[in-house]
């Protein structure tokens, strides 16, 4: 037996955690919010009337921008609601390495579940190969009698997917793997980076039917995270997209996914575009998937929302998806986030009245790997992406002043402001990002002028800091409050101005 007695060794197998799973209860989404344990790239099925959803599990630590997924996990539920509800989760269903004889440990990218029509589960999986080509992510497929698991390499000559297989191979790439059965056929379509190709499988869920590669360039925006799905006959292609700009109907920040549509009357297409269904969620990131039980179908998606969560520690979220028979083929009605009553209860009285603003206005407009929205979203991150902070940024253009200009509703009274400051260079830089030189506050009077703000402590400082000082002037009541930023560096190049935060506070509470 082993350095276990016979006691204390069933014990162990009688753990809830090794046996069972891990059972708990939600209260809206995220489906795990707590922080305890993150999950991305959800892919749902359904058996019978117990909805699964496939997913990897986010392991970054806090502060890390990179993508630290061991392992796939599976979250469980009879007839699940958006409201909250009772889960079960199988916390190691399978890991690249055990699955597969060519892959190494990590990248248990997104992936999917299907059962195939002999009954058996079969996991289309991203990993990386020992020895890959340029890109070692491929895609291998492993098979089990039951929806979690324990799974087997279904193919155990090498990946189905790779830079080299089916010849004569791709250079794209290879992950996030789609798979739908439809009437006894199988289709697959996968990739990243824009680029999204398709070919049928054979009947034994294995074989790349070669003659059949399809390349898809129809689909606006695509970006990566295709779900293929079949309703009536109309076929649907869900896909993360991220065509950014201020006029996109998708994404505020090139760093951004929104989640749009295609359809086709066949499942090798061709594909036409139809429109947005979800905007951009708290990550960066976003990845459809789908289920139907009995008459109700249900996106499911990750954000960032849980507790301590981000864009490298996301969570798996789930709401009604609905359509519009009307139209033909059917179109996809925009779905509607729901949130547990935690993260959408009313915010506290607070000094800050930024976030109550109407809106936020820069008068040189903002580069697309910028949010404008991050200056007033009381979100303060050590280590942030480009959209979590505001940035002027423009290469050797970057302007030499910069105006920012908080609107709201109704006349607010102001005492104070701050500034929190993103810097990647030093003082005085005529590059990247550096602290500016200088910078004022003013507000828009009764008669429509802009007027420095009588400041009564300090001066404006510079520095950056995620906790930066109050800047204390004498009260004023207005509806429009601005900051006149000064670049660094000139005569004929200067550097950009971050921020973080930016703070508009009044004498008291509101």
């Amino acid at each position: 037996m082993g350095k276990f007695s016979v006691p204390s060794l069933l014990a162990l197998l009688a753990a809830p955690f090794l046996v069972n799973g891990l059972d708990f209860t939600s209260p809206g989404n995220p489906i795990l919010g707590d922080g305890s344990i993150y999950s991305a790239d959800p892919a749902p099925f359904v058996v019978g009337n117990e909805v699964y959803i496939l997913s990897g599990r986010d392991e970054a630590s806090s502060g890390v921008n990179d993508f630290v997924m061991n392992k796939w996990q599976i979250f469980q539920a009879t007839n699940p609601s958006p409201a909250g509800g009772s889960w079960k989760l199988h916390e190691d269903v399978a890991r690249p390495e055990g699955l597969f004889s060519w892959a190494t440990s990590g990248g248990a990218y997104a992936s999917q579940i299907v059962q195939g029509a002999d009954g058996k589960f079969y996991l289309y999986a991203c990993a990386q190969q020992r020895n890959g080509a340029s890109d070692p992510f491929s895609i291998g497929v492993a098979v089990s009698d039951s929806p979690t698991g324990p799974f087997k390499d279904a193919h155990p000559s090498g990946p189905i997917i790779s830079q080299t297989v089916p010849s004569p191979g791709n250079s794209i790439h290879n992950i996030d793997p789609t798979i739908l059965v439809d009437g006894g056929r199988v289709f697959l379509y996968w990739g990243s980076f824009g680029n999204l190709y398709g070919y049928e499988l054979a009947s034994d869920m294995t074989t790349v039917l070669a003659n059949t590669k399809v390349v898809v360039t129809s689909l606006t925006g695509y970006f990566e995270a295709p779900w293929l799905m079949k309703r009536g006959s109309t076929y649907y292609m869900l896909y993360a997209a991220n065509n950014a700009g201020t006029t996109s109907a998708c994404t505020p920040t090139s760093y951004h996914a929104c989640i749009a549509y295609g359809t086709a009357s066949s499942p090798l297409g061709p594909w036409t575009f139809r429109g947005v269904i979800l905007g951009v969620v708290s990550s960066t990131t976003s990845h459809p998937g789908v289920y139907t039980l009995g008459s109700q179908s249900y996106l499911v998606y990750h954000t960032a929302d849980a507790v301590n969560g981000g864009h490298f520690r996301r969570s798996v979220a789930f709401d009604l998806l609905t359509f519009d028979d009307s139209k033909s083929p059917p179109t996809i009605n925009k779905v509607t986030q729901t949130k547990r009553s935690s993260l959408t209860a009313p915010r506290p009285p607070n000094r800050n009245i930024a976030p109550l603003a109407s809106s936020v206005e820069s008068a040189n407009g903002t580069p697309i790997q910028y949010w404008i929205k991050s200056l007033n979203d009381e979100r303060l991150l050590s280590n942030p992406l480009p959209p979590d902070y505001w940035c002027s940024w423009a290469g050797t253009s970057s302007p030499k002043t910069n105006t920012l200009t908080y609107t709201w509703d109704k006349d607010m009274q102001l005492n104070g402001v701050a500034i929190s400051f993103f810097t990647d260079q030093p003082a005085g830089s005529n590059v990247g990002v550096p602290p500016p030189a200088s910078w004022v506050a003013q507000y828009q009077n009764a008669a429509g002028s802009w007027v420095d703000v009588s400041v009564t402590s300090g001066g404006y400082p510079t520095a950056p800091t995620l906790t930066p000082p109050e800047v204390k002037f004498q009260t004023i009541t207005t509806r429009k409050f601005r900051v006149v930023l000064q670049g660094s560096g000139g005569p004929s190049q200067y550097g950009a101005v971050g921020i973080h935060e930016w703070y508009a506070y009044s004498p008291t509470a509101v």
